[in-house]
């Protein structure tokens, strides 16, 4: 850091190791993925500069952040439709799904239809638009496998989209 060269890949590693173990990105370990790849020689293609903001990114059409923001939705999806619930999609499927969206993400969007039938219809409906603009940007497969970088889109998704349902919801409270 101090020599302005590359970060080591072990960081990286580190902070994704965190991350599997406690199923949580808190705003260090966000902040030291996008360091590590904004410090890169020479930028990686499955972390592009759109990805790599400080707030999150509707327009990007990265399909690993979008998942990582659709991951979000679903697992706020849950926590209406149960609320005080013990154990979350994310404590349940985050490491598989940020490692085999394929095998994860169509069980969880079948959860998702369950859990919006106990919403009411104004919650129905704006769910059913923010399932629907992050599907778009999806394409028609998921992918089998994502890459460390690919995973780090992954985090930054989820972290930018999770961090904007908790700005939205302080604005509400005052």
């Amino acid at each position: 850091i101090l020599t302005n060269t590359p970060y080591p890949a072990t960081l990286l590693n580190g902070v994704t190791l965190r991350i599997r173990a406690e199923h949580e990105i808190t705003r260090g370990r966000a902040a030291i993925i996008k360091a590590y790849y904004l410090n890169q020689r020479n930028p990686n293609p499955d972390v592009p500069k759109e990805v790599l903001t400080v707030s999150l990114n509707p327009d990007s059409n990265n399909v690993y952040y979008n998942l990582g923001r659709l991951f979000s939705v679903l697992e706020d999806i849950q926590s209406k439709a149960n609320p005080g619930i013990n154990a979350t999609i994310r404590d349940r499927y985050f490491n598989a799904a940020s490692a085999t969206p394929a095998h994860v993400f169509p069980i969880l969007l079948n959860l998702a239809q369950k859990h919006l039938k106990k919403l009411n219809e104004g919650q129905r409906v704006y769910y059913g638009k923010q399932l629907g603009s992050i599907t778009d940007k999806l394409g028609e497969e998921y992918p089998n496998r994502l890459t460390l970088p690919q995973q780090g889109s992954f985090q930054l998704g989820y972290y930018h989209q999770t961090q904007e349902r908790y700005q939205k919801n302080s604005k509400e409270d005052m």
